[in-house]
């Protein structure tokens, strides 16, 4: 996430050809939501296995084991928000040579990018903190 926004975006400036920007960004887009549909299962079903394993479950979990799981699942459901929306969007808009309107669902998945960027970061304080700092 933090490479589609720090790096990838500011690059795309130097494709000057709105078409072909999006383009690209489909390309990109299309093999990281690949990766991210299977990794974040994999991620919040080992989550749960250390939750029920180590922890005992729910009970046995401090406050930041609590605010992780929300967070996880949080980021979860802006995934899919992604996937579902946006992303489809902005096919859909590319394969009938829209311009306009995938840029506009590009924009909105960038935002959404960011906040699960936003989240991520927030997910990982809390278990530093959680295991750490109390």
């Amino acid at each position: 996430m933090a490479f589609a926004i720090l790096a990838l975006a500011p690059s795309l400036a130097a494709v000057e050809a709105p078409q072909q920007r999006l383009a690209l960004l489909c390309g990109v887009f299309r093999r990281f939501f690949l990766l991210v549909w299977h990794a974040m299962p994999a991620v919040l079903l080992s989550g749960w296995a250390l939750l029920f394993v180590w922890y005992g479950g729910f009970r046995g979990a401090g406050w930041h084991v609590h605010l992780m799981h929300l967070t996880g699942l949080v980021m979860g459901a802006v995934y899919l928000t992604i996937a579902l929306g946006p992303w489809r969007e902005m096919r859909a808009a590319l394969a009938a040579g829209e311009t306009a309107a995938a840029a506009g669902a590009a924009g909105r998945i960038r935002q959404l990018v960011t906040l699960n960027l936003a989240l991520g970061l927030l997910t990982v304080a809390v278990a530093a903190w959680g295991r750490f700092g109390g």
